[in-house]
């Protein structure tokens, strides 16, 4: 087996065909909490980004995050789940803004349940990503929508990565990672093809091979979010558009 062979990250055919997505287990059963708190489980940073955008203390947008989660996936909440919502992302904001409403008409936040919440918040590291985030330029919707975009990617990587390391390249994937973002000066791969002990050739090749499966699973992850029927590619011009606003 020559060099690239042995880097070769591997394609899965069924990769993109995504005709049952978690979101679109929750839509056909609205009682599907586990498919529900999977996706919430994900995607809770962005909601604490918009709240935190809004002017909501670090405190009070973690009850509140926490609050609206157990809400959501209570019975009274998972109620409430209807296949006109479309997107996730659509769902859980216009979801989050009503109960935020609700919370503040009646005077108070929601406050956590020690035994009862599905999954706990990482407090501490949600406020440290808040400090990086470059918020005087953005209003509260957009900061939701780039985090959300950022997520999505994060998950996807995450997914490569693990893959990358139960096939056994893990070391390859390390070292070839800062590519997938478009680096491709010649020192840099023939110092990488070097530390491998692969050919610059090898290193490209295995470089292409991890972008398209990073591409397909960014599609698997995004589509993941969105109901039947809904256009895939338009979500992700969408999303990508709002990274480099």
């Amino acid at each position: 087996m020559g060099a690239s062979d042995s880097n070769k990250v591997p394609v899965h055919p069924t990769a993109t065909r995504f005709t049952t997505t978690l979101w679109t287990q929750v839509l056909a059963a609205p009682g599907d909490e586990k498919a529900l708190a999977s996706l919430c489980r994900k995607y809770w940073y962005p909601l604490y980004a918009f709240l935190r955008r809004n002017g909501v203390s670090s405190h009070e947008a973690e009850d509140l995050t926490q609050g609206f989660f157990f809400h959501l996936l209570s019975k009274q909440g998972l109620e409430r789940v209807r296949p006109e919502y479309g997107k996730f992302r659509s769902f859980l904001l216009a979801s989050l803004q009503h109960f935020v409403a609700d919370q503040r008409d009646r005077a108070q936040a929601a406050k956590r349940s020690p035994d009862q919440p599905l999954f706990e918040l990482d407090a501490q590291n949600a406020e440290d990503r808040y400090r990086l985030e470059p918020v005087e330029r953005m209003n509260p919707e957009t900061i939701f929508e780039r985090r959300w975009a950022l997520t999505l990617l994060e998950e996807a990587l995450a997914a490569l990565e693990s893959e990358s390391m139960t096939s056994g390249r893990g070391e390859a994937f390390r070292e070839l990672q800062p590519f997938l973002s478009g680096e491709d000066s010649v020192p840099a791969y023939n110092g990488v093809a070097a530390r491998l002990a692969i050919s610059e050739g090898a290193a490209r090749v295995t470089v292409h091979r991890l972008r398209e499966r990073y591409r397909e699973l960014v599609r698997r992850e995004i589509a993941a979010t969105l109901a039947a029927g809904e256009d895939l590619d338009a979500e992700m011009r969408h999303l990508f558009a709002v990274l480099r606003k």
